[in-house]
């Protein structure tokens, strides 16, 4: 249930991105360097953990597909300053990187995290702090399988189906904005079906025949490149909700009321203990979004994910991160 909207408190004024923070190296997994940048915090008990999402984001959550500047990551860092905690965030392990065998596999990627958690603890600006693991998109699901050994976990724009499923739901969103007919949605989806599948048994795509959209053409190819074809086999089929269930800590689910790239299932599954909230006007970096969800594609969402869109108010999560003890 949403606890009232009315109830809650202003949230915390945050600090500006530019706040004070030092970097560090963090051995990663089997001690692969990674580079990392903490913020201290005040009183708050918790001390977080920041998992970025998709592809090539970094620690501040900036991705070459964002063409103005942006750093969501840093900016919800400064914005959890704010609420008293401090955080360490840190680049994937491929980020910046050219070697095409560079391992990248769930089992490293899941590894990184347990060793950032680990690097967290031994931190002075979280010394008698309990850790608070934050996974953003696929960085919430992958925050899943990492997250017992975390004290309490917060999963924003956490796919809310499996990622396979996703794909093809987000997909048929946009195929459904550009008022695809019935014919052309159908032979794209089945295009995109038939790519997952053959991931599924560690296989090239088929070939794209004529109809099939380039953009749905390239989706497909990129998903099965075999540099990160097994990282995207084992995650493909991943239960979020089944897994968040099992975990034996706090946990809170929270999206953007207007996310088009992950967003608030509309039936929640009975048996889940964990808090769920949706965060009004939000978009996927939790920045405010004032145009209507319908009209929104993936591209068009993008122009307010820059830095001068100002972050949607939190209030919301504020009141969860200051139940926790």
């Amino acid at each position: 249930m949403l606890p009232p909207q009315t109830q809650a408190p202003p949230a915390l004024v945050q600090p500006p991105p530019s706040a004070p923070e030092r970097e560090i190296p963090i051995p990663g997994f089997n001690a692969f360097p990674l580079k990392g940048s903490v913020k201290a915090g005040g009183a708050h008990p918790y001390f977080a953990v920041m998992v970025a999402g998709s592809g090539p984001t970094d620690r501040d959550w900036s991705n070459p597909l964002i063409r103005r500047p942006s750093h969501g990551g840093r900016d919800l860092a400064a914005w959890l300053q704010g609420q008293g905690l401090g955080s360490l965030r840190y680049d994937k392990r491929f980020i910046g990187s050219q070697d095409p065998k560079l391992n990248i596999s769930l089992d490293a990627q899941v590894g990184d995290i347990k060793a950032a958690m680990k690097a967290a603890r031994a931190l002075p600006e979280a010394k008698g702090k309990k850790i608070l693991l934050i996974g953003h998109g696929e960085g919430a699901l992958l925050s899943l399988l990492a997250a017992g050994e975390a004290d309490a976990a917060l999963l924003l724009a956490m796919p809310g189906i499996s990622m396979g499923k996703l794909i093809l739901a987000q997909v048929q969103q946009q195929l459904t904005v550009a008022q695809a007919t019935a014919e052309v949605s159908a032979r794209n989806l089945a295009h995109l079906q038939a790519g997952l599948d053959a991931i599924r048994k560690d296989q090239d795509p088929p070939k794209a025949t004529e109809g099939v959209a380039p953009g749905i053409a390239t989706l497909a190819r990129g998903l099965a490149r075999p540099e990160s074809r097994g990282f995207v086999r084992d995650l493909l089929d991943l239960d979020p909700w089944g897994t968040a269930q099992r975990l034996p800590i706090p946990v809170a689910v929270v999206w953007g009321e207007r996310d088009v790239q992950t967003w608030k299932p509309e039936v929640l599954p009975p048996d889940f203990k964990g808090t769920v909230l949706e965060i009004p006007g939000a978009n996927h970096l939790f920045k405010q979004e004032t145009r209507a969800k319908a009209g929104l594609t993936g591209a068009t969402a993008m122009s307010a994910y820059g830095d001068d869109t100002p972050m949607a108010d939190m209030t919301l999560l504020a009141e969860w991160l200051k139940g926790l003890k």
